[in-house]
């Protein structure tokens, strides 16, 4: 390879344009991951289109998937000390992105499916082959199993971004605060 054709190749991996060089040979589990989130993912999701931040922004540029972002967000504890001062984290999602927080646990409750349910239904449409973008943190496997259980769902185009915010953000693409999504009544 030349100099000219190397130097590109490293600043594309830089960028998080191309597979993310730390994903290593992680084997895709026959269930979904049960903890240790924040770990090495494998390239693959059996069901689901892998993109890389060149792709993803392509697909948000043109408008042609829904973005949801599932990183998990901690809610102010019912039991803090009268007086204690609670600052919610602040999310930086890729704009226009549904944040449905804390769909992405391998094992979820009954009240957190239907949130995840009633959020693409109303985000996504009832079209079950629109398609959705699951997306989180780099090694962050939230958005594997958010896409996984959307497939196992009957979606059918179903798209995973394995780099999420993070790998956006090195890439120098806009960012915007967000609040997790709300279930209207």
């Amino acid at each position: 390879m030349k100099g000219k054709e190397t130097i590109l190749l490293v600043a594309a991996g830089l960028l998080g344009l191309t597979q993310p060089m730390w994903a290593g040979d992680i084997a895709e589990p026959g269930g979904y991951r049960m903890d240790d989130y924040r770990a090495p993912v494998p390239r693959t999701l059996q069901g689901a289109r892998v993109v890389t931040t060149a792709e993803a922004e392509a697909l948000w540029r043109e408008k042609k998937a829904v973005f949801f972002d599932v990183m998990p967000n901690t809610p102010k504890p019912t039991n803090l000390p009268a007086g204690t001062i609670w600052r919610e984290a602040t999310r930086k999602d890729i704009p226009g992105s549904i944040w449905l927080a804390n769909v992405g646990y391998g094992a979820i409750s009954e009240e957190t499916a239907s949130y995840f349910r009633q959020g693409l239904a109303a985000e996504a449409g009832a079209d079950n082959s629109r398609a959705i973008l699951f997306y989180c943190m780099t090694n962050c496997w939230m958005s594997w199993n958010a896409a996984k259980r959307a497939i196992e769902w009957g979606y059918s185009s179903v798209i995973w971004y394995p780099l999420g915010a993070d790998g956006w953000e090195r890439a120098n693409l806009p960012l915007e605060e967000k609040k997790p999504y709300v279930i209207s009544n």
